[in-house]
């Protein structure tokens, strides 16, 4: 790697500086933006859910544990899959350990995905993880969600996706979606992001947009491989 603009240490103090005004603007509009987030309105969620866990059949109230806000990772993997998505998986390396730390604050963590929970188990040992992970097979919650997309859909080559449509065809996308449960145990919809949106919840690429070569993705993520799939 060769060397950018080259300065004296008081050049780059002034520059720095420089920056991080930019820098503190950002984080005060961040602070406006989780704001507003936080006074979106509430949505029912009047379907009734099923879901499949290690364990085995549960209903959507059990996602929460004795919570009152969940937080779901649509991961895809798709119901033939044997192997969840790259990036999703990438996305799922930085979930080891952050439960503990939610719980603190009334929040749960799962990931959910329409593969058997077969073999979303035996992927996730292969992976290392502690994670809950529930199977949403046979239900139309990924599909309400806006993450699963039938043969339909496909063939037609446009899909609402990050509410717009989109002329991507695919059998599923990524995207994060939270939920609310009241005194008397209904449960609302209160977010959920997609597509870039999801950037900010990879640790790995705020490190890499740290450095001087940064994201360097003028091929996507091509580079990317499962973490036990590096050479």
């Amino acid at each position: 790697m060769n060397p950018g603009h080259v300065v004296s240490a008081d050049e780059w103090l002034t520059a720095r500086k420089q920056l991080l005004i930019k820098e503190k603007e950002l984080t005060q509009l961040r602070d406006e933006l989780s704001q507003q987030r936080r006074m979106l309105p509430w949505v029912p969620v009047e379907t009734v859910y099923r879901f499949i866990g290690p364990d085995g059949e549960c209903d959507f109230a059990a996602l929460f544990t004795d919570h009152q806000q969940l937080i779901i990772y649509h991961f895809m993997m798709g119901v033939d899959w044997s192997e969840g998505c790259p990036s999703c998986s990438w996305w799922a390396d930085n979930f080891n350990g952050i439960d503990v730390h939610l719980q603190r604050r009334d929040i749960a963590f799962a990931a959910v995905s329409n593969a058997p929970i077969s073999a979303i188990e035996k992927y996730r040992h292969r992976m290392g993880w502690n994670f809950r992970w529930f199977s949403a097979i046979d239900s139309k919650f990924s599909k309400d969600l806006k993450v699963t997309f039938d043969e339909t859909e496909q063939a037609a080559q446009s899909m609402f996706y990050n509410y717009r449509d989109t002329d991507w065809f695919t059998e599923e996308l990524p995207g994060v979606s939270v939920f609310a449960r009241d005194d008397a145990g209904n449960i609302y919809h209160t977010y959920s992001t997609y597509s870039r949106g999801l950037d900010s919840l990879n640790g790995a690429y705020q490190y890499i947009d740290l450095t001087p070569t940064g994201r360097n993705e003028e091929n996507g993520m091509s580079w990317l491989r499962r973490h036990d799939q590096y050479e």
